[in-house]
């Protein structure tokens, strides 16, 4: 059923105060600008906001999570590395529980997490810092050409500095080929990066399988687990995995925090990224943010608690989403191995439609056409040509991302007007028609005018 004040198409703006409006009149001079204030806010009051269909991007706050941070924005808000009174302690107290939390998500030692701002400085972290400390001797690092931006980016970096990066390509299906990434470690090969859980096209490596590969070759397995960790079970030490990225946002926790997991047995060296006052084991200094701390340790939790039951429904919800437009809609491929992926990241090009009409169509649903990171580019998508995606289709696709909070109501909303809008937008396409009438647009040489 539809909670209060929404439908199956949209949620309501909350309106503004009144408070807040007499204050803004308060504040204006003349009765033009008064004027303006009040018109703008009974706008806002009848302002419709779309459906949320895009949970890769990021995660509603869980108002459990927020109940569990509020303590420590208002009352214990003494710095945790203040160790001579009792407002650093309760703080120290919280960060510590917090961090028991993380570890325990992931089947780690408390002492092995490292707090950080997100997923992007735990990468930066892993794949620099490893690579910098360990470069007298090996100057090597391999990594896939479908990980996320930071990954590639620092990579880059590190080539400027004279590492040597192999970026390995991935099957059609997405997934790495185990035998081409073991005939790629050298001698020298200090570090392997891979993704766990891809936030384009939701496939799932075989990080299991790929640890155990670095292991025998005593290389460190580096994997960015923004999109898996909280939403598949996750075992750093079942996966010999060295260092793994999480951030609290993709699991419904505060943005502005993460954490890294650094593995202690066989120990992983790092050389830090910034100085200051040596916290975190030095390895990333500066005050811990201890209410987005405690945050990210309280969605950990709850995602340990409900992780079974989330997968369920989620897998559920998105076997409903697929099978509606796929039964009413051809022409739509689905990107990415249809077994080996998180159920939650669907991603589906349309043929014959351009991808970025139809998100304009579909305003009444917040969606995307690839990662939040890169969205305002309007090249393809360079995970789908990774794949081997035509052009065309990789400017097709849609991410659909389902989540905890996601109804049925809204799957079902969601994949009518999808419905709707390709056939609309079909009907506009000169190629589409030419399909219809049985031309072979491969075939056609195209010349411009």
């Amino acid at each position: 059923m539809l909670s209060p004040g929404r439908t199956a198409s949209c949620r309501l703006l909350r309106p503004a105060s009144w408070l807040s409006l007499r204050q803004g009149s308060q504040r204006s001079a003349g009765g033009a600008p008064q004027r303006e204030l009040i018109k703008k806010h009974d706008l806002e009051k009848n302002e419709l906001r779309p459906l949320y269909m895009d949970f890769q991007a990021t995660t509603p706050m869980d108002p459990r999570v927020l109940d569990a941070m509020l303590p420590y924005q208002v009352n214990y808000y003494g710095n945790p590395h203040s160790r001579t009174h009792a407002y650093g302690w309760e703080s120290e107290t919280a960060m510590e529980n917090a961090r028991q939390q993380v570890a325990d998500l992931i089947g780690a030692d408390p002492r092995e997490i490292v707090f950080t701002s997100g997923a992007t400085e735990s990468n930066n972290m892993a794949i620099k810092g490893v690579a910098r400390f360990y470069q007298a001797k090996k100057r090597h690092v391999i990594t896939t050409q479908t990980e996320h931006k930071c990954v590639l980016d620092s990579c880059r970096v590190l080539e400027a500095e004279g590492f040597n990066i192999t970026y390995l390509p991935v099957q059609k299906n997405g997934l790495l080929d185990l035998e081409m990434l073991e005939a790629c470690i050298r001698p020298d090969t200090c570090l392997v990066s891979v993704m766990t859980v891809n936030n384009e096209i939701g496939v799932k490596q075989p990080i299991k399988d790929i640890g155990q590969i670095c292991r025998s070759k005593g290389v460190f397995l580096h994997t960015d687990a923004a999109q898996a960790v909280g939403k598949i079970p996750v075992n750093v030490n079942d996966w010999k995995v060295d260092l793994m990225s999480i951030s609290a946002h993709k699991i419904y926790g505060p943005k502005g925090v993460g954490a890294l997991y650094v593995r202690r047995r066989p120990r992983v060296r790092l050389e830090p990224l910034q100085n200051g006052g040596g916290q975190e084991r030095g390895l990333r200094s500066g005050t811990v943010p201890t209410p987005l701390a405690v945050g990210l340790g309280a969605a950990c939790s709850i995602a340990r608690t409900e992780m079974e039951y989330d997968h369920y429904r989620v897998s559920m919800l998105a076997d409903r989403l697929v099978q509606k437009i796929l039964s009413e809609t051809p022409d739509v491929i689905m990107n990415g191995d249809p077994e080996q992926r998180y159920p939650g990241c669907i991603n589906l090009s349309f043929a014959y439609v351009e991808g970025e009409s139809l998100l304009m169509a579909l305003k009444d649903v917040a969606l995307s056409s690839g990662s939040a990171c890169t969205s305002a580019s309007l090249e393809p998508s360079y995970v789908l040509r990774a794949i081997g995606t035509d052009e065309d289709l990789a400017h097709s696709s849609i991410r659909f991302g389902i989540g905890r909070f996601t109804t049925e109501e809204e799957v079902d909303y969601t994949a009518g007007r999808c419905i709707q809008q390709v056939r609309r937008l079909r009907e506009m396409s000169p190629l589409w028609e030419m399909v219809q009438e049985g031309v072979d647009l491969k075939s056609i040489k195209w010349t411009q005018h």
